[in-house]
Order: C-alpha cells, then sequence, then structure tokens
C-alpha cells in the first residue's frame, strides 16, 4: 500500500531533521505500528503521508505510484484520527459530520457509527458541551466517514474509558478484516500488542528495527521457563532453559509430582524492546 523511500524532513525553524532517512513498507490489509517516544517524528511522518507536509526529501509510493502525483482524490482514500480532535465547537456532533460529509464522494452511515461508540443520543448536542472521551469518538467516527482503504490513527484510544476503548479497537480489527490498512501511532503497548501486524520502532528520526510483536518478543526474550510451586507445604521458585525441557528431569519432577501455583516463559514485553530500542520509557 505505502513503500516509504529514505523520508527526510526538516522543519523551517529547525536546524536538523526531524526524519532521516526513514525506510519502510506497509502492506495492504495490515496494521502497522510506528512507535517511539515523543518527538521523535512518527507524527511528522504521518503528515508528510497524507500530504499535509510536502517539502520532503526521498520518496512516498501509494498504490505503486508517485505520493506526489496525486492530486485532491487521494483524500477520497484516506480517514485521519489524529491524537488532538478538532472540531467545531458551536455545530452539534451532527452538524460536524454533515460539514465533512460534503467534502466526499462516498460515506459511511454515521449513525451507525456513532450508535457503535454510544454518541448517537448526544448527535444533536453542541461538541463545546461534550467530554474529552466523546469528543475522541467523534474523532473516529470522522475518520471513517469517508470509508477510507487506509486510516491513520494517533493515540485513537488514549484518554478513553477500557469499555470505549475496547469498542474502537474491535472497530479498528473490523476494518482491517474488510481489507483496510491502517497506521497507528501510539505509546500503548498493549494497544500495539492487540491490534498491529507489524511494528516498527524509531530512534533518532530512523527505524531503529522492524518485526511483527511476537518476533519481536522472541528474539528480545530469554529462552527460559520460571516455574513457582508448592512442596512440602512450602513456596518454591525454579526456572529452566526452554531448549530440552522435555528432557529435563528436575522440571518433570516438578510437573508431576508437585503443585503447580504458576509457570510462564521469560517473553519480554513490547514496553521493554520500546526502552531498549529506543532509550526511553513508555508511558
Amino acid at each position: 500500500m505505502f513503500e516509504v523511500r529514505e523520508l527526510a524532513f526538516r522543519y523551517p525553524q529547525n536546524d536538523e531533521n526531524t526524519l532521516r532517512g526513514l525506510s519502510f513498507s506497509i502492506k495492504e490489509g495490515e496494521i502497522f505500528g510506528l512507535l517511539g517516544p515523543s518527538g521523535v517524528g512518527k507524527t511528522t511522518t504521518q503528515k508528510v503521508m497524507v500530504k499535509i507536509l510536502t517539502d520532503y526529501g526521498g520518496q512516498i509510493i501509494y498504490r505503486g505510484e508517485d505520493l506526489r502525483s496525486y492530486g485532491r482524490d487521494f483524500y477520497q482514500d484516506v480517514g485521519i484520527g489524529f491524537e488532538m480532535p478538532v472540531h467545531f465547537s458551536k455545530l452539534s456532533a451532527e452538524e460536524n459530520l454533515a460539514f465533512f460529509r460534503n467534502l466526499y464522494r462516498k460515506t459511511a452511515d454515521t449513525d451507525e457509527l456513532m450508535r457503535r461508540l454510544g454518541l448517537y443520543q448526544d448527535k444533536d448536542k453542541k461538541v463545546a458541551e461534550f467530554s474529552k472521551g466523546m469528543k475522541i469518538r467523534l474523532n473516529f467516527v470522522r475518520a471513517l466517514l469517508n470509508s477510507p482503504k487506509v486510516l491513520f490513527l494517533d493515540e485513537p484510544t488514549m484518554g478513553l474509558d477500557p469499555k470505549n476503548a475496547r469498542i474502537i479497537k474491535g472497530m479498528i480489527k473490523e476494518f482491517r478484516d474488510d481489507g483496510g490498512t491502517v497506521l497507528l501511532t501510539t505509546h500503548l503497548m498493549n494497544d500495539v500488542d492487540e491490534l498491529c501486524d507489524r511494528v516498527a520502532f524509531m530512534a533518532e528520526g530512523k527505524i531503529a528495527e522492524i518485526d511483527t510483536p511476537k518476533n519481536l518478543k522472541l528474539q528480545h526474550g530469554l529462552r527460559r521457563v520460571d516455574v513457582e510451586y508448592e512442596k512440602n507445604g512450602e513456596v518454591k521458585a525454579e526456572s529452566f532453559d526452554l531448549d530440552g525441557l522435555g528432557e529435563d528431569e528436575a522440571f518433570l519432577d516438578i510437573v508431576k509430582n508437585t503443585r503447580i501455583i504458576t509457570i510462564h516463559s521469560k517473553e519480554t514485553t513490547l514496553d521493554d524492546i520500546f526502552i531498549k530500542v529506543t532509550g526511553v520509557e513508555t508511558l
């Protein structure tokens, strides 16, 4: 869907480039996570890829053609939900959506989208009266308004309660399963683990590492398993190598002859990988 080649960008007021030779590709029908610490260039990358920022170096190929060759029709294909929702606060939710609906040839059933996100009963209320969470949900409806082929999402669940975050994540998966492509940036590693088919970690304006979440956790984790068990009224803990585990007599003795309390592999987390690769802690 996208191929980004040696992407470089510098804001006029800066002495150094924000993006310094960024290269990656996004397959059609996948959720691709672009991760990294604040200020590393994730949002800048998205703004370049949706033609908000145009004075860039390198090349971006969209569906086989140079992104620079696309005109306004490009926006019929993309839905955008950046982190800070911007709405017309003196208009109702329905009036906001009606305004943006007029910009597109094809639109989705926004009433149904608002029902799913618990906004339909407030569709005639001024957005100024909405809570932060309601504005975030309305922002997501607007991103889906034109039935896009590609979704660009920046922190789509940040600030939402678990129920509404779950609904939005479910809708993102449905979008992918229906053939849509998603570029997701977030600091919430649980969302990344749950949603992303592949992830790329950015550091110093470049891609530091890219793979599936599963492969990254296996690559950075330890091939060991920890067992906590009860024996003779005492709780004990042991650690074993995964390689040759089926022939490890000490491990087999614990499994056969004691009461297991917990057992788990030493698979690392995406938070750990984020810190290791970028050197910055997540939220």
